[in-house]
C-alpha cells in the first residue's frame, strides 16, 4: 500500500522541509492524549502522540482506537505511534489490529538488539512489510541505544551509528523514519556526567539524505539543555521522542492535588494542564508553534 498519504511521513516532511521539529509524546492513559491534543490545538502545532508497547498491551485495541480518535479529530495535525516495538507479542499485537483496520499511522520496529546490522534487518524486515501493506510507516534504529524505559528491554553495549552504513540499511529494510545512536541514551544522563553527543553523525545523515526518506528522529532527550534541543534541530532532526519532561509534573501534580483531598476530576484537570504546558513549552522550543495554522 502506498505511504502518500500517511500522517506521520506528511508531518515529517513538513518539519523537515520547514526546518522544525516535532513533538512525539509518549503518553500512557488517555488524560495525557488530552493534555497533548489541549497543547497542540492552542499552539497550532502538529504533534505525534506517541505509546509504549506496553501501554498498549494492557489497553490493546479499545485504547488504541481511542487515542486515533482524540488524535484525527483534532484542529491540528496529530499521528499516533508506537515506540520500540520490540518483542514479538508487541509487533504481532500492534500489525495484527492494522490489519484489522485499528492502525498506528507508523510504528518503530525495533530490532537494535540484534549483534550485527545483518540480523537486525532479519529480523525487522518482515514486520516492515505487513507494516507497509497495510498502509503503517515505520522507523528503525541503527546502532544501539544504552538503558531503558518503562516496559522496554534494558539496553546495554551501546553502538554508535555509522551514516556510511546508513543508505543500504534503510534500503535493506524499507522503512522510513531512523533512530540514529549518537551518544544519546534511554534515561537519565547524571550517571554519565550529562550528554555527549556527537552531531556529527548527525550532520552527516543529514546531507546524505536531506529532502527525502529516511526522516531523523531523535530518542534520549530526557534531562537536556534547551540549547541542545536547538542543535538538533539544526541539526536534521525532525521527530523529537519526549517522554519524562511531561510524564513527571503530570504524576506529581496529581499525586499532590489527591494528597490534598482535591476532588479527582479537579486533580485531573491541574495534572493535564501541568503536562499540557510542558507540551506547551517543547513546541515552542522545536519550532512547531504556529505551524499548523
Amino acid at each position: 500500500m502506498s505511504l502518500e498519504n500517511n500522517l506521520t511521513l506528511n508531518i515529517l516532511k513538513k518539519a523537515e522541509d520547514g526546518g522544525y521539529g516535532v513533538v512525539a509524546q509518549t503518553c500512557y492513559d488517555a488524560n495525557m492524549a488530552v493534555a497533548l491534543v489541549r497543547a497542540a490545538e492552542r499552539n497550532k502545532s502538529p504533534a505525534i502522540l506517541q505509546l509504549f508497547p506496553v501501554t498498549l498491551a494492557a489497553g490493546g485495541g479499545p485504547l488504541l482506537q481511542y487515542c486515533l480518535d482524540v488524535a484525527h479529530n483534532a484542529s491540528v495535525p496529530i499521528s499516533v505511534h508506537l515506540d520500540h516495538a520490540t518483542d514479538p507479542e508487541h509487533l504481532e499485537l500492534s500489525i495484527g489490529l492494522a490489519e484489522k483496520g485499528i492502525k498506528f499511522d507508523s510504528i518503530m520496529v525495533d530490532a537494535s538488539h540484534a549483534d550485527t546490522d545483518e540480523e537486525n534487518i532479519a529480523i525487522a524486515v518482515p514486520y516492515i512489510k505487513r507494516c507497509r501493506a497495510a498502509g503503517v510507516a515505520t522507523e528503525v534504529e541503527l546502532g544501539r541505544l544504552e538503558g531503558g524505559e518503562a516496559g522496554l528491554r534494558e539496553i546495554t553495549g551501546a553502538m554508535l551509528t555509522d551514516p556510511a552504513n546508513a543508505e543500504e540499511f534503510m534500503k535493506a529494510t524499507g522503512a522510513d523514519i531512523l533512530a540514529p545512536s549518537y551518544g544519546n541514551l534511554h534515561g537519565s544522563y547524571k550517571f554519565i556526567g550529562g550528554p555527549k553527543y556527537k552531531l556529527e553523525i548527525l550532520k552527516d545523515l543529514q546531507k546524505r539524505f536531506r529532502g527525502r526518506i529516511p526522516y531523523l528522529c531523535a530518542h534520549g532527550t530526557d534531562e537536556l539543555p534547551d540549547s541542545l534541543f536547538q542543535d538538533l534541530v539544526k541539526a536534521g532532526v525532525s521527530k523529537f521522542n519526549i517522554n519524562s519532561w511531561a510524564r513527571d509534573p503530570y504524576i506529581e501534580t496529581l499525586g499532590k492535588e489527591l494528597s490534598a483531598g482535591t476532588p479527582f476530576p479537579d486533580a485531573s484537570e491541574k495534572a493535564i494542564e501541568a503536562f499540557a504546558q510542558v507540551c506547551d513549552h517543547m513546541m515552542g522550543l522545536l519550532g512547531s508553534k504556529g505551524k499548523a495554522a
